[in-house]
This record gives C-alpha cells, structure tokens and sequence, in this order.
C-alpha cells in the first residue's frame, strides 16, 4: 500500500510528474496491501501453468500438418486425455502446494525488502536484476538437480518428475511435492541477494515458469527468440535428459549451458552428437546407447 493519498503527494514526494507507468501503478495499488500485491502470484502461476502449454497442446494434435518435424522424440505421442491428466495432476499440486505456499511464504518477501512502492525501476534495472535472478537459479538449480540424480534422491524424489521420458508443456512444473518445495530455494536467492520491486519478482516469477515450460516442450522450433540467448539450453538440450531419465549424469541445467560446461556434465552429450549427427529421429536412441559406452 503506498503512502500517498493522491498522484499530487506522490509527485511531491518524487520531486517530479509520475510517468505513465507510475501512474497506473499508483492507481492500481495504492489502497491495496503489499500482501494483496504478493499474492497476485498465485494467480500468475496459475494462468502460466493453465495457458502457456496450450498452443503446444494445439501442435501435439497437428502433427501431422508439418509440426512432426519438429518433435524432438518423434515416435512419441501423447493423446489429449493424456496431457489433460498431467494437467490435473499439477493443478492438484497447486492447490495442495504452490497455492498454499504462497499464501504463507510472504513474511520471506517483507524480510527480504522487495518494495511495493514508487519510483518504478528503471527498464535497465529490471533486466539486470532479472538476468542477475537468472543465473543465480541456474547455478543453485544446477547442483540441486544433480543431488536429485543421486541414488536416493531419484528414487524418492525426482522419478516423479521423469515420468515423462518424452517432456511437455504440462510436464515441465509436474514433480513431488518436496521437489516443488526445495526447487523453490534457487527461485528465491536470486531475489533475496538482489531484492527489486514487486513488478520484477512478478516478472522474474512469470519469465522462468513460461522458460521451464519452453523447455519441457518436446519440440525443437528453429525460430523460438531463446535460440539468440547465448549458452541457453532450451528443448532439445533437456529433451534428452528426460529420455535418459535416472541414468542421466549430464544435462542438469536448467536454463543454461555453463555449469554443465564448467564441471564438465556436458562431455558425453558432446561426444554423442559428434558422433551421430545424422536425422534427430534416430539420435536419441543412438545417443543413449552411446553415454554407456562412452562412461
């Protein structure tokens, strides 16, 4: 809730006029609670998790018009009933999970001092504080991801996540519930070493749900804009995680490429595709039967 009763005292206070941005913000929130604010979170991820893997949805269903192409596992498909129940059974996670943790996790927020009020960030700091959010998750998600491939840790934990050898859209938030809540600290550090403003968290939050699930597409779409992120994994990179499933001890990013790179978790993949380069269809299977020879 902001500490002004009108734009006026909101412009006295800035010592200038508000920008259009302000303006709307200052209108929307000022009589509403920090808590009010946070909380919109819950209706974010909820719209991501519903909306987002419905055009992919759309794709899996037309394959036959050209998209086949493009599936990275092409000899797997998935019916409509099949990807509505991965639907269900993250929505169940959401409210018994996702939802709830939200609900409660704000006295985490306050502490942390992300700020509900005016100035707006500037757009350069949003994207710095949102790069710097990245790749902090990255790298705290990478060694966790790695623990979770462990003996204990797959069989307790992370096999939920690998049911899908095959990844989709629906796929990509659809694990254990601990996994859901441990995979929630990377998420968090970033904005907690770097605090910003709410619109950032919302952005940050927003941005690496529509990544997982771009991801976890199972299509590998030449001209999807993440392809221009230097060291970005994307579908194809994690595509074959998933199909390696609890024997995978490479490709543990999760956006990109780096850590893998830096303690050298990507060498059997490189080796694999060096030495079958031909059509992907066959790859997958080739490159499986590779990582044991190679390791």
């Amino acid at each position: 809730m902001l500490p002004f009763n009108t734009i006026k005292e909101a412009a006295a206070f800035l010592g200038r006029n508000l920008t259009v941005a302000e303006t709307y913000w200052f209108n929307y929130s000022a009589k509403r609670s920090d808590y009010y604010l946070y909380c919109h979170n819950i209706l974010f991820l909820f719209l991501i998790f519903s909306v987002v893997p419905l055009p992919l949805v759309c794709v899996e269903m037309m394959r036959s018009l050209g998209f086949d192409k493009y599936k990275i596992q092409p000899k797997v498909s998935l019916s409509l009933s099949e990807m509505f129940r991965c639907y269900k059974d993250v929505m169940w996670m959401f409210v018994l999970v996702v939802g709830p943790l939200q609900l409660v996790s704000y006295p985490s927020i306050q502490m942390i001092g992300i700020r509900t009020g005016l100035p707006l960030p500037s757009v350069w700091e949003i994207l710095v504080q949102l790069a710097v959010y990245f790749i902090i998750e990255d790298y705290t998600n990478y060694w966790i991801h790695r623990f979770l491939h462990g003996k204990w840790g797959y069989e307790k934990i992370h096999r939920v996540h690998h049911e899908y050898a095959a990844p989709i859209g629906f796929a990509a938030p659809y694990a254990h519930w601990l996994e859901v809540l441990i995979l929630g600290i990377p998420s968090f550090l970033g904005p907690a070493i770097v605090p910003g403003h709410m619109i950032t968290f919302w952005l940050w939050i927003t941005l690496r749900q529509i990544e997982a699930i771009e991801t976890h597409s199972g299509y590998d779409f030449p001209w999807t804009p993440t392809k221009f992120i230097p060291f970005y994994g994307g579908a194809d990179y994690h595509d074959y995680h998933h199909y390696v499933g609890g024997q995978s001890q490479s490709n543990f990013a999760s956006v990109f490429t780096y850590c893998d790179y830096i303690y050298g978790t990507d060498k059997v993949i490189k080796q694999c595709m060096i030495l079958f380069s031909s059509v992907f269809s066959f790859k997958l299977d080739l490159v499986l039967s590779a990582e044991y020879f190679l390791l």
